[in-house]
Parts: structure tokens; C-alpha cells; sequence
């Protein structure tokens, strides 16, 4: 086989390869993004329980505000109760995705911005979510949210 021929078949072979990485990638970016969407339905029709499931239920969940970091999925989940003890507090979420990431076949990197609109004032910032796909379930093991 001349050389150029296997230079050519390794060419094609990387491509191919290439491809289907990026295909599963996509498809994985793709389940965190509908997850998002759900915890944006969960969260408009008041369920801050059923919204935090997409966390990881973990002590070693990070959720990092303007307080600081909170560890832990109860600490979590009792922030949120606290902050938003109702529906008119809580509001209607809206996510913008700023991008999305592949860092490995197990992480992925989201950067976004929230907006709630509410009654009592709207509130807006900017997030960043790690996810982390453990035991086959993509979670968020880190929120940073301002």
C-alpha cells in the first residue's frame, strides 16, 4: 500500500472518529439543556423540590452566591426554600445559554444568564453550572450564581 494511502485511511479514520465524538457530545449538551428546561417549567409552576432534582443529592454539591459557598444538596435546597418561600418571591424563570461545553466525556461546562420576572421586582444574573455525569445521570455537582 502506497504511502500516501495510509497517511489517507488515518486521515479518514480521525475524521470519522472526530464525528462521532462530537455527535455524542452534542446529544449530551443537548440532555443537560432539556434538563434546564425542566427545572425552568418545575420552578414557574412553583416546585423548588421537583426543580433541584438535576442536582446532585450529594453532601459535596458546591453552590456558590454572593454569601459564599454552600455545601451540601439539603443546605442547598433549604437556601432556596429560604430565598424563595412562594410563588411571587419565586417568580417566572427564564434561561439564556451563554455556551456550553464538552470537557470531557464525563463534565460539561454551561455559562448562562437567569432572569426572574416578578411582581416585587424582577432579578437577573449570570450562572455557571458544572455537570458531572454520574452512575449514567447527567447532575449538577457545582452551581456558581450571581
Amino acid at each position: 500500500m502506497p504511502v500516501y494511502s495510509k497517511f489517507f485511511s488515518i486521515f479518514l479514520l480521525m475524521i470519522s472518529f472526530s464525528i462521532v465524538t462530537k455527535g455524542q457530545s452534542d446529544k449530551d449538551i443537548e440532555l443537560v439543556l432539556k434538563i434546564l428546561e425542566r427545572q425552568t417549567q418545575d420552578w414557574n409552576n412553583g416546585d423548588i423540590e421537583k426543580f433541584m432534582v438535576g442536582y446532585w443529592a450529594s453532601d459535596k454539591l458546591k453552590f456558590i452566591g454572593k454569601n459564599g459557598v454552600i455545601y451540601g444538596y439539603q443546605a442547598t435546597l433549604e437556601r432556596y426554600k429560604k430565598n424563595y418561600p412562594n410563588a411571587k418571591t419565586m417568580g417566572k424563570l427564564k434561561f439564556d445559554i451563554i455556551s456550553s461545553e464538552k470537557l470531557d466525556k464525563m463534565v460539561i461546562f454551561i455559562v448562562g444568564k437567569f432572569h426572574l420576572t416578578r411582581e416585587i421586582g424582577d432579578a437577573e444574573g449570570h450562572f455557571s453550572l458544572t455537570w458531572k455525569k454520574i452512575n449514567g445521570d447527567w447532575v449538577i455537582i457545582a452551581d456558581h450564581s450571581s
